[in-house]
């Protein structure tokens, strides 16, 4: 069994690289990854891969933290694309081999917070 937690920071630095060889092959080849907010998902390495370096438009990612434990790890990115910064959160399992089996992605829309609560917060 590999370490997720190393798996998963090379699955992003390889993306943001666009090193689509080495990205491929943090993943099994069963992979599945899923948007719950989408409600979709790409079963397979090729899929998977092919819908990464598809995206459209000039993109970059910084991670922000990974935590994880013997096979399973969720990770924090800062996502920016030509128009905004997103942040991304993401859920992984590992394969037996160590390569990702699934992953689970989460990309909330920012909001304004709610009147009246002004004197609670600090914007940042």
């Amino acid at each position: 069994m590999g370490d997720i937690a190393a798996t998963v920071e090379t699955y992003w630095a390889t993306a943001q690289a666009r090193d689509w060889r080495a990205f491929g092959a943090t993943l099994a080849d069963d992979v599945r990854y899923e948007f719950p907010q989408t409600r979709e998902r790409v079963v397979g390495r090729d899929g998977v891969v092919r819908l990464n370096a598809e995206q459209l438009g000039e993109w970059s990612l910084e991670v922000e933290r990974v935590v994880a434990d013997a096979d399973q790890a969720v990770s924090w990115v800062r996502f920016s694309d030509e128009e905004e910064e997103t942040h991304g959160i993401s859920f992984f399992t590992s394969a037996p081999d160590g390569r990702i089996q699934t992953i689970t992605d989460f990309w909330p829309g920012s909001y304004e917070p709610p009147a009246g609560r002004e004197q609670l917060i600090e914007r940042f």
